[in-house]
């Protein structure tokens, strides 16, 4: 079983806010671009995808940290 380092906590920490931001900015163009416009609802899409993406890391790393 690998122990969870600082160093991978973080990479996977930066990796899971630009892979939500990404994902966010996807995300609000396929649901409201049409409405809003397609810059609007990227940036949107971007402001609110990483609240759960980095909570959900967030969540998981520390359950990784007290199991491991």
């Amino acid at each position: 079983m690998a122990h969870l380092s600082f160093a991978s906590a973080l990479l996977s920490l930066i990796v899971a806010i630009v892979a939500s931001l990404a994902g966010g900015a996807i995300g609000g163009i396929l649901v409201g671009g049409r409405t809003l416009g397609n810059e609007l609802a990227a940036m949107m899409g971007a402001l609110y995808g990483p609240l759960a993406g980095t909570c959900g890391t967030l969540v998981g790393l520390v359950a990784i940290a007290i199991i491991g």
